[in-house]
């Protein structure tokens, strides 16, 4: 976008610089390139302004107007990016292009590049003015962290960005990123309150039944879900699924029927939610975001395996599907290993256990912080050493799992997980872990004892 017509068109990012600007790094930076040419103030002044006024705008005492500023850089033989921005515009557009390849790097799943790329941007930017380039630069970075299982790291830095005061898509989406990075982390109290706080902010503006807007309330209702709070996440799936046909947005309409699917699958509902999944599918097929499309082919493969009637094959299908178009796009290494997890299931189902071993193996391997997923994979040891019978493996996965579980903080997947563990440990006869496992696993709801119970000690 340009503030003007013709050859001496102004980019409108620098027309905004000029006004906003610290007068003080501004007229240090007219002063260092004067005295490096050897130019004294006077002629820096030439006609267009007085010796006075140059004195004022080197001191900071004065902002000059874009037309000024512009005789000046040509009279000290430099840009205006130079000067307002505090780089070259040949500069300027070697960072833009390493900042482009860094996307790019993360759109196709090589996360590692796209750090080490984006990293780089946001050092050389931080010496700028140029305040678009250190935003994108910096969400680049965040979601490589977050792609590469750096949640820790992923999380500060997505908390910069989102502690700025604006509401642009930008922020939006940094504000989903973090409320899904802290719900990865277990961290639900944050990851409600960064959701519920972000969403106040956008109805505050209108902008809550826009793409970005619809897609904070199904990560929000996701959060819900998570705390066991599947009527209020139903809820606000609704929500988003009235303003989705409203807005008639494809991605936005995808993400409020995966959600709806979910909340099915969640309340035990497999056959009503594998529909809702499908349409989910149909909208996503016309967007170029493979992530999402990896996501809810993954999502669908775990909805097969669940239920009545399971079907491994089909799963196995779906799974397959989604782990190669995981690989090329920005997903998470925590993502892929929640479908490799779903993945090796299904192998197991079909008596395809050495595979499925490799596969868990290769998940335990890569990621290091976040603890249900390592549970989830030490509980699918067991259950592989359990169909070699092999008991005595499979009591050693379990009791891993146990330790790994009793790190993690109440919520509904460390509740179905410790239900899980306590079945599998009273089918091993490990009678007294598995009551504790089922005792956990009320905890992890906020169930407790209310009062004595019939027959037992108060003391």
């Amino acid at each position: 976008m340009k503030e003007q017509e013709g050859p001496n068109a102004v980019d409108a990012n620098l027309a905004a610089a000029s006004r906003s600007i610290d007068p003080a790094l501004l007229g240090q930076r007219i002063r260092n390139i004067r005295i490096a040419a050897g130019m004294t103030q006077g002629d820096l002044a030439g006609s267009e302004a007085s010796i006075a006024y140059v004195s004022r705008i080197e001191a900071g005492k004065r902002r000059p107007e874009l037309a000024l500023l512009g005789t000046l850089a040509a009279r000290l033989d430099t840009s205006l990016e130079e000067l307002l921005l505090g780089v070259s515009r040949d500069r300027m557009a070697e960072l833009r292009l390493s900042l482009d390849y860094a996307e790019l790097s993360l759109a196709s799943g090589n996360a590692g590049d796209a750090l080490a790329r984006s990293a780089d941007v946001v050092e050389a930017a931080s010496g700028t003015s140029d305040d678009d380039l250190i935003r994108e630069s910096a969400m680049v970075k965040a979601r490589a962290l977050e792609a590469l299982g750096h949640l820790d790291d992923a999380i500060i830095e997505f908390e910069k960005l989102v502690a700025r005061d604006e509401t642009s898509a930008q922020w939006v989406r940094a504000a989903i990123a973090l409320t899904r990075c802290y719900r990865e982390s277990g961290d639900l109290v944050r990851a409600t309150d960064c959701g519920e706080q972000a969403l106040a902010r956008l109805r505050e503006v209108s902008l809550d039944a826009s793409d970005e807007g619809i897609q904070l309330t199904v990560t929000l209702a996701s959060v819900y879900n998570e705390r066991g709070d599947a009527r209020h996440a139903i809820r606000l799936c609704r929500v988003a699924a009235d303003k989705a046909e409203e807005l008639d947005s494809p991605k936005a309409k995808a993400a409020a029927y995966w959600n709806a699917s979910i909340m099915e699958s969640e309340q035990g509902r497999v056959a009503a939610a594998i529909p809702l999944a499908k349409h989910a599918l149909a909208l996503l097929e016309s967007d170029d975001d493979n992530r999402n499309l990896a996501r809810l082919h993954s999502q669908l493969g775990m909805f097969l395996l669940a239920g009545d009637s399971p079907d491994p094959a089909a799963a196995k299908q779906s799974l397959e599907r989604a782990a190669t178009q995981l690989e090329w796009s920005s997903s998470s290494v925590i993502e892929r290993g929640y479908n490799s997890v779903a993945l090796a299931r299904s192998l197991v189902m079909l008596g395809e256990s050495d595979d499925a071993e490799r596969l868990v193996e290769d998940i335990v391997s890569s990621v290091d912080s976040a603890p249900l997923l390592l549970a989830e994979c030490a509980l699918l040891r067991g259950q592989i050493s359990g169909v070699r019978g092999d008991s005595d493996r499979a009591r050693e996965a379990y009791l891993e799992a146990v330790r790994i579980l009793s790190s993690v903080g109440a919520d509904r997947a460390a509740a179905q997980m410790w239900v899980d563990l306590g079945t599998l440990l009273d089918g091993l006869g490990e009678a007294e872990a598995a009551l504790t496992a089922f005792r956990s696993a009320a905890a992890s709801t906020g169930l407790a004892v209310s009062r004595p119970v019939v027959g037992s000690r108060a003391d």
